[in-house]
């Protein structure tokens, strides 16, 4: 285990779980990437290296936030009538659950993006008056218009990217789907908008699209939920706030370094959501790419990296995989490591050494199939596969019940009959609410962590 080790807080320490030891003639190499950061914990962290020269900081004060909350205002968030009322609830919660000295910014979305407060293309500041500025403003949402989620996140985007802040964060909720644009202008938006802000996104009700609700979430790795009762809206976004203002050090990435013959097959986070980030590797110099993680405060995420190696003898010991967390430096100097760890490869011809599981590695691997198994089993119900869908929520079961993933396994009791858990035998329900369907498919990616001996 590597920790950093300057006496600024947030510390980040990384630690790998894996079996080092290959057949002859193995190739594949699985490791756990465990990165915790603590430290910043939800008062604010202290900046990692001194006065900050674009915010003029000192060490001990909390790094600059800057927030944008965007409310679904529809015409189909007018019914039932609460619902739009508990929107405007939910969102003064949030204002006052705002740190004072955060930024922030109310907009309501339909098909087009309008600046609730404090308008002018500007942010506000937090404090006493803004809050209750804002809350004044909230009075005039009414529902109204379609659904265009794609220049709701511009103008997030443009809101924060004036903001000279270190942590950019969004909150989005809908009602319904986004019918008013077409699914690229979705798609490029999320694509300009990623990197730059992270973003949570909820759906009230059961008429939104939950595809479109978790691809926002994980394209600006934020987190996704459903809100079936609007009236629990309020408590969401409390936390939402809460959890973005325990927010200490933005844009960490993963950097992995191989070796010249060394092939990435993916990296992927496991826990607490499961975010195949493979495909978004951004070169950074020879043999190495980084990965985004986002924002980080007091926290512990998994990762599971898997490599190709060269074939190699017997006793041959090579490194694999180099993991590094870096933070790039805004000015475009050289970035700070703040931790790192090792992947290695060992060839023998121990066949107990070589054929054992790392149990961490067993253990993500069956979560990863988990989330996968019940989006098949869901998307085969939907177009009446009945068989199939049998066959994989029975299995959806089954990986539950053994990995202890308890939430899991009660959101699929509300699917299907479980008449055998360790076996995964299972049997449709004939009727099923619509709001656990969307509960079941919109929490799929949620993981456990590995029991610890």
């Amino acid at each position: 285990m590597a920790r950093f080790s300057k006496s600024n807080v947030p510390q980040f320490s990384v630690d790998v779980y894996q079996n080092e030891y290959l057949p002859e003639g193995g190739r594949e190499v699985n490791a756990i990437v465990t990165v915790t950061s603590t430290g910043g914990g939800t008062t604010g962290g202290v900046p990692l290296t001194g006065a900050s020269p674009s915010t003029g900081r000192a060490p001990g004060q909390a790094p600059g936030s800057a927030v944008v909350i965007m409310v679904d205002c529809s015409g189909s968030m007018e019914y039932p009538p609460t619902k739009m009322r508990n929107a405007r609830d939910a969102t003064a919660a949030a204002v006052d659950t705002l740190r004072d000295g955060t930024r922030f910014a109310v907009v309501a979305g339909t098909h087009v993006a309008a600046e609730v407060y404090p308008g002018n293309g500007r942010l506000a500041v937090a404090d006493a008056r803004t809050k209750a500025e804002a809350k004044t403003a909230l009075r005039r949402l009414n529902a109204g218009g379609g659904t265009a989620i794609g220049t709701w996140l511009r103008l997030a985007d443009r809101l924060l990217g004036s903001a000279d802040v270190d942590i950019r964060h969004g909150i989005l909720l809908t009602d319904g789907r986004n019918e008013h644009e077409a699914p690229e202008d979705l798609r490029a938006a999320l694509d300009s908008c990623a990197g730059r802000f992270t973003c949570d996104a909820r759906g009230v009700g059961t008429d939104w699209e939950v595809k479109e609700v978790t691809g926002i979430a994980s394209a600006l790795l934020g987190t996704a939920d459903i809100v079936a009762d609007p009236a629990g809206l309020a408590a969401d976004f409390t936390r939402m706030v809460a959890d973005a203002m325990g927010k200490a050090v933005a844009d960490v990435a993963l950097r992995l370094w191989t070796p010249v013959g060394v092939e990435i097959q993916f990296v992927k986070q496991v826990a607490p959501t499961v975010v195949d980030l493979t495909g978004r590797r951004s070169d950074a110099g020879p043999q190495a790419g980084d990965y985004p993680t986002g924002s980080w405060g007091d926290e512990s995420r998994d990762y599971h990296v898997c490599v190709r190696v060269p074939q190699a003898g017997i006793g041959h010991e090579m490194l694999a995989v180099r993991v590094s967390l870096i933070l790039p430096d805004p000015a475009g100097g050289t970035p700070t490591t703040l931790s790192h760890g090792l992947v290695r490869a060992v060839w023998t011809n121990d066949m107990a050494a070589s054929t054992s599981i790392n149990p961490q590695v067993a253990h993500y691997t069956g979560q990863a199939e988990l989330a996968h198994v019940i989006q098949q089993g869901l998307d085969a119900r939907k177009v009446g596969d009945f068989d199939g869908a049998t066959a994989k929520l029975g299995r959806a079961v089954q990986l539950a019940s053994a990995s202890g993933n308890t939430d899991t396994a009660k959101l699929l009791s509300k699917v299907v009959d479980v008449v055998d858990a360790a076996t995964g035998t299972v049997r449709l329900k004939g009727k099923v609410a619509e709001a656990d369907e969307m509960m079941l498919e919109t929490r799929s990616t949620t993981t456990v962590r590995v029991k610890k001996s």
